[in-house]
């Protein structure tokens, strides 16, 4: 009984610094400076519907599987990267794309920024709207 309450007592904080900071990306996010971050993307990627770029369209994005946008000529690695965008995989991406998707032709490096993230990301989630 008292090792399960020490490692109980070991593993909440770990779980709960884990959960907060996954929350954290959503929760910080500024849309209004999303916007000037997504200035950043606009050159590949639209916001409109069916209007692909160099990259595909990113309406819909929120809850949309990866390498799914019709007529858009994904990368082998992005099609079968088999992830859903939500907050915590675009994170994740938005920090490194190639580490999350090694193969992928984006060709952006990524953001470094966590808060530049968690903007762009409140930006897309208000004007990219969510997968039907």
């Amino acid at each position: 009984m008292r090792l399960s309450v020490l490692l109980l007592a070991a593993i909440l904080p770990t779980l709960s610094l884990t959960a907060a900071g996954a929350a954290r990306a959503v929760e910080a996010g500024d849309p209004a400076l999303g916007k000037k971050v997504f200035a950043k993307c606009q050159a590949c990627h639209s916001l409109e519907a069916g209007k692909n770029k160099v990259g595909p369209t990113l309406h819909g994005v929120m809850g949309r599987a990866s390498g799914s946008e019709a007529d858009f000529k994904y990368s082998d690695a992005m099609k079968n990267a088999h992830l859903t965008w939500d907050a915590e995989t675009l994170d994740k991406y938005l920090a490194k794309p190639k580490e999350l998707v090694p193969g992928t032709k984006m060709a952006f490096p990524g953001l470094p920024k966590e808060k530049d993230r968690a903007d762009l990301i409140s930006y897309l989630e208000q004007e990219a709207g969510s997968a039907q």
